[in-house]
């Protein structure tokens, strides 16, 4: 499979902040531990090896034992929940929310950002167990947000009639409604062996499970079991009984605003856009029914919205410690939770997901947790055969795949034309002209510099107009060309954005079949910081 590669600030689609976190610029530094290079790992797991107990071990192992309990379980996945008990064993994680059907592409390269990263780390360090984690976000409960994918330009959305949708995690909600969606998806992907193998993985995750957590973990599970894949719901009891102590000082000190608050001003102070904001408590109390933010008034905690739950300082730390599972860490402290209930080195994430971390490492500190490192998930812009030849043709390059798309048909058609369109040497020279009319001014009349200056803004502001008048024309004559450029553009970008945010995998599997999975795991590597274009042939 033909594969190039461009740099992530040639694809004009990452933040500065994340360019620079590449670059590892100094003034960056301080808001990482370690950057994610190969060598910088053995200190990484030391640290961590020295902090993270034999106890949670167990703890950990347990509780994967029993969400495995009703799941078909490679001998990887079942060799690695073992080997966690461990204590050489050594985690790398991504999380991801329950979107239907995976949601968007990225998906596929998170896990196996992860997968590949602990492969490489075993070749390094022989002496030490590497465990793929894959973070389900069961306790979001922004349902808009992932109860949808788009396969061949259509959207195919749930519509959940559970009255808890919207309102508690999602995690909870059960999976009624989506035979309508499997339907629709069936009447889409078409006939064929690959095809029967989607409908199969959709019936079997979503029409053959009661809630969205069982329905995801079957579909990660049977997508990557033969890589080890382990994957954690991390709304358990047992698991949240560990996070008391961090939950109380929330509660108490409102640690995660006060230690961040900091960062915040100094990232923002860089010129960087901040992307989360934390509050006073960044606490939610979670049931079946609702999921709402913790406040605190004088003294006193409530349930926003609800006047009915209320307690005094004495009377929520009693219910944290009876029933730790209803408190359900935010955006800002579910990074500290998962360090604090995984053996974990790294956390792979996308450039939204790597900008909050980058927040919180003064967290960590406060609360005396190693602060994992940071890696960026593989990137890639799959490319059909067809399309890669069609794109040789048009002569377009992959970097310039990525441009705008007037600044792709508008290079194009310059260079494709039999006439010269760029009136850059007559601008040149219209300079010149009226250099020898200032000096002329200057010797005679200096009154009459402003109406030379006029002049010369007007006629360049015509050559402008008519370069571009010339130019739209040929794109008339052009039309053609203009066209297949346009729609090559656009099947790879799909509404002007990357294809790995857009599309479902299962456009892919469709068309290249179990090789997919396999061709991506043999070509990104995580620790080759480039942006992937990959050209699939069907087999």
């Amino acid at each position: 499979m033909p594969s190039e590669c461009i740099s992530y600030a040639e694809t004009n689609y990452f933040t500065n902040l994340i360019l620079d976190y590449l670059s590892q610029k100094p003034e960056v530094q301080k808001f990482y531990n370690r950057y994610p290079k190969i060598g910088n790992f053995r200190d990484q797991i030391e640290e961590k090896k020295a902090s993270f107990s034999s106890e949670k071990r167990q703890v950990l192992v347990k509780v994967l034992e029993k969400q495995y309990d009703n799941v078909e379980i490679s001998g990887a996945t079942a060799e690695n929940i073992k080997s966690l008990r461990d204590e050489n064993t050594f985690t790398v994680t991504t999380g991801h929310q329950l979107n239907l059907f995976s949601g968007p592409l990225y998906f596929l390269y998170k896990i196996v950002s992860t997968i590949n990263l602990t492969t490489i780390l075993k070749e390094k360090h022989p002496e030490y167990n590497f465990v793929p984690v894959y973070w389900m976000a069961t306790e979001d409960h922004d349902f808009e947000e992932i109860n949808f994918f788009n396969l061949k330009g259509k959207k195919f959305k749930w519509n959940n009639a559970d009255k808890k949708a919207g309102k508690t995690a999602v995690g909870f909600l059960n999976t009624e409604g989506l035979q309508e969606v499997f339907n629709l998806f069936s009447a889409e992907i078409g006939v064929g062996k690959d095809a029967l193998f989607l409908k199969n993985l959709f019936e079997k995750a979503y029409l053959q499970h009661d809630n969205l957590t069982e329905a995801t973990r079957n579909l990660a599970n049977e997508l990557f079991k033969d890589y080890g894949l382990v994957i954690l719901d991390a709304q358990e009891k047992e698991l949240k009984k560990q996070f008391i102590p961090y939950a109380k000082n929330e509660l108490l000190e409102q640690v995660s605003h006060k230690s961040t608050s900091k960062s915040l001003g100094e990232l923002s102070n860089l010129g960087y856009n901040v992307q989360v904001s934390p509050r006073e408590i960044n606490l939610f109390y979670l049931t079946e029914d609702f999921r709402e933010r913790i406040l605190e008034r004088e003294g006193n905690y409530f349930v926003h919205d609800r006047e009915d739950i209320k307690w005094s300082r004495e009377e929520i730390l009693r219910e944290l410690d009876e029933n730790p599972e209803r408190f359900s860490p935010n955006v800002v402290m579910r990074p500290l939770y998962e360090e604090v209930i995984l053996p974990n080195l790294c956390y792979i994430g996308g450039g939204g997901e790597l900008s909050y971390w980058l927040e919180l490492k003064e967290y960590f500190k406060a609360e005396n947790v190693p602060f994992p490192m940071l890696l960026l998930r593989n990137s890639a812009l799959i490319q059909t055969e067809k399309q890669r030849k069609k794109r040789e043709k048009l002569d377009i390059s992959n970097k310039e795949l990525f441009l705008k798309q007037h600044e792709l048909i508008n290079r194009k058609v310059r260079k494709i034309s039999n006439i010269d369109i760029d009136f850059s040497p007559q601008k040149e020279q219209l300079v010149q002209q009226f250099q020898q009319m200032y000096d002329l001014a200057k010797k005679t009349d200096k009154t009459f510099l402003g109406a030379v200056k006029a002049q010369e803004v007007k006629q360049l502001k015509g050559l402008d107009h008519l370069e571009k008048r010339l130019l739209k024309a040929q794109k008339r004559k052009l039309k053609d060309e203009v066209t297949r450029i346009a729609n090559l553009q656009n099947a790879l970008f799909p509404n002007g954005a990357l294809q790995e945010r857009q599309t479902n995998f299962s456009e892919f599997y469709a068309e290249f079949g179990e090789q997919l999975i396999p061709a991506l795991v043999e070509y990104l590597n995580p620790l080759e910081e480039n942006f992937k274009i990959l050209s699939f042939r069907q087999d």
